[in-house]
């Protein structure tokens, strides 16, 4: 072979090979987390983050958390044509395993991108809508189920007696993939008084409490069906009643890092007596920021 054949074949394989690279190889970049706030899902479940491009969700990867709010995985390879061209970030949980390769209703977390930076709020329109800071809540001790003047003071309602009777919570609408989860923590264990997505009407649950109709406003008695280690008819003085926001489906049986009323009653609380709630939606809110 000539010495120019030779140089032709070289130069040849070369190009070849540069081709080939260039077809196997995806130009990648990092996208990193940094967040605060969130829980461990437990087995069943993860968290999942996606950026927006061109209008569709790409998914960047899962992770867990541990007790201690410390996350799996801070840093993710994404393709860098979609990290470059990404507008939003949004955060999901999801089951795990996960059949579905599309995000799930349950967005906890979104932001939109700044330059190369986003910050996460529960408040974007991406994730729950509003950051529940304006939510307040009334509630008071009563026993409808079973009759007036029977023991009183073992039924939490979030109802105003004062306007009906009519609502005792005002909370923004939930987007598909949430639900708010009334609870009496009873010598610190929660019981959960029944989810509802409606202020105004019952919630979907009364294991506890007796034959006679409640009012049409979330709330439980607890008179029957103790739960192991608690006595019913309850004693809510002392206890403490919570507003949760809870991801459906459901990751627990415990309350969701969500809580944004949450209300001691005091020890010598009257009933039928409207009780203000408190307002604790920054204190449990996640936040973070995502970088690309």
């Amino acid at each position: 072979m000539t010495f120019k054949n030779l140089l032709f074949a070289g130069l040849f394989m070369l190009a070849f090979t540069a081709c080939k690279d260039d077809d196997d190889t995806q130009a990648t970049e990092q996208l990193e987390l940094n967040l605060s706030g969130l829980e461990d899902l437990g087995s069943d479940y993860t968290y999942e983050g996606w950026i927006i491009v061109d209008g569709s969700p790409v998914t960047t990867g899962t992770f867990d958390v541990d007790a201690n709010g410390a996350l799996s995985k801070t840093s993710f390879e994404v393709d860098a044509a979609d990290l470059e061209s990404a507008t939003t970030f949004v955060l999901t949980i999801e089951p795990k395993p996960d059949s579905d390769p599309a995000p799930s209703d349950v967005h906890i977390l979104a932001g939109d991108f700044a330059g190369t930076s986003a910050n996460l709020t529960v408040g974007h329109g991406a994730a729950l809508g509003s950051d529940f800071t304006a939510a307040t809540g009334t509630y008071i001790l009563a026993t409808p189920t079973d009759g007036m003047g029977n023991n009183e003071r073992s039924g939490l309602w979030f109802l105003d007696p004062m306007a009906g009777p009519g609502a005792g919570l005002d909370l923004p609408t939930l987007p598909a993939g949430w639900k708010y989860e009334g609870w009496a923590v009873i010598n610190g264990m929660p019981i959960s008084t029944g989810t509802f997505t409606d202020a105004a009407a019952a919630d979907d649950a009364a294991p506890f409490s007796g034959a006679m109709p409640g009012p049409p406003f979330p709330g439980e008695d607890f008179l029957g069906n103790a739960p192991a280690g608690l006595d019913f008819p309850a004693e809510l003085r002392g206890a403490t009643a919570v507003i949760s926001i809870e991801p459906s489906p459901d990751n627990s049986p415990a309350p969701f890092l969500l809580k944004p009323l949450v209300s001691p009653i005091d020890a010598s609380a009257a009933d039928h007596t409207p009780f203000q709630m408190g307002n604790n939606a920054t204190a449990t809110n996640p936040t973070g920021t995502v970088t690309k």
